[in-house]
């Protein structure tokens, strides 16, 4: 019989590529992720790595295995959902990792509806960065979570997630009140507050902005949407912001529409659609999202 833990490990070691890695995501020793895959081969009957050194690659049967982990991780998830749906009602605990932006505008309300309709649920919200999320998903630090992307810049799916459409949001210029920039193709001389370079809003910034023929001259940089509007504000520069970010600018920031959308996403674990918690969170945030004209 094949522990499914050592098993995540392994499928692990194939996305991440080193035990020192694996490690690293799972708090373990790399000694005792070598240990764990080690029993995992026992238990397996057959060489699923070949060590050189500190260097490990996969062997056929390894590779065989990592392929079918997916099927079984998903029975996995089908079983407890089913087993949860025969249970009394929806209850026991649900996390919820989500980004800043809807935090603020979206789990309030979805919150206070859970909280009203399934009073036995009990509902734990970790404000986290979307890239982070399918990690937390997989190490089931998580059981749903909202994921994003751009249209212009899309994101590989997951194969290891499923998930559903919550929201389609147009993306803004913001500038500031006092210039006279009327688009895009007018911001090419201006101050930009862009956020942390290898993150997917810079990302996005850049191709929007070389689609306009030009690259952004950064003055500030920010992560959090409101530091960037007050900042815009302040008439330190202008910026993309998605409308979900910039649905009460302050005073002093004109919004320009831009020909691109951000897509968010209700994400967890393959099989678990049907597990009365997660399908109480997902019928939810949808309704939140339909509440402030933002549907899919």
């Amino acid at each position: 019989m094949l522990d499914l833990r050592r098993l995540r490990l392994l499928c692990d070691l194939s996305r991440l590529g080193t035990i020192a890695a694996v490690a690293e995501a799972h708090t373990y020793t790399p000694s005792a992720v070598s240990q764990q895959l080690a029993t995992l081969e026992r238990e397996a009957g057959v060489a699923l790595l070949r060590r050189t050194g500190r260097r490990v690659t996969f062997t056929a049967a390894g590779h065989v295995l990592v392929q079918h982990a997916g099927a079984v991780f998903a029975a996995m998830e089908h079983t407890t959902a089913a087993l949860a749906a025969v249970g009394a009602g929806v209850s026991g605990p649900l996390r919820i990792g989500a980004f800043p932006t809807a935090v603020r505008t979206l789990l309030p309300a979805t919150l206070v509806a859970l909280g009203r309709d399934h009073p036995a649920l009990e509902l734990m919200v970790t404000e986290l960065d979307p890239a982070e999320v399918p990690a937390a998903l997989r190490d089931r630090r998580l059981d749903v979570g909202l994921l994003h992307d751009y249209d212009v810049v899309p994101v590989k799916p997951d194969p290891t997630l499923d998930s559903v459409p919550l929201l389609s949001e147009p993306v803004h210029l913001a500038v500031p009140n006092a210039g006279g920039l009327g688009s895009l193709a007018d911001a090419g001389d201006e101050p930009w507050i862009l956020a942390t370079a290898g993150t997917l809003c810079h990302t996005v910034t850049l191709q929007v902005c070389r689609a306009a023929g030009f690259v952004p001259r950064a003055r500030h940089h920010a992560d959090d949407f409101a530091t960037v509007l007050a900042l815009v504000a302040a008439g330190q520069g202008v910026s993309v912001v998605p409308a979900l970010a910039a649905a009460e600018p302050p005073a002093g920031v004109r919004l320009l529409p831009l020909d691109t959308h951000r897509r968010t996403r209700v994400a967890y674990r393959t099989g678990a659609a049907a597990h009365p918690a997660v399908a109480a969170f997902t019928s939810a945030i949808q309704a939140a999202a339909d509440s402030i004209g933002k549907k899919p």
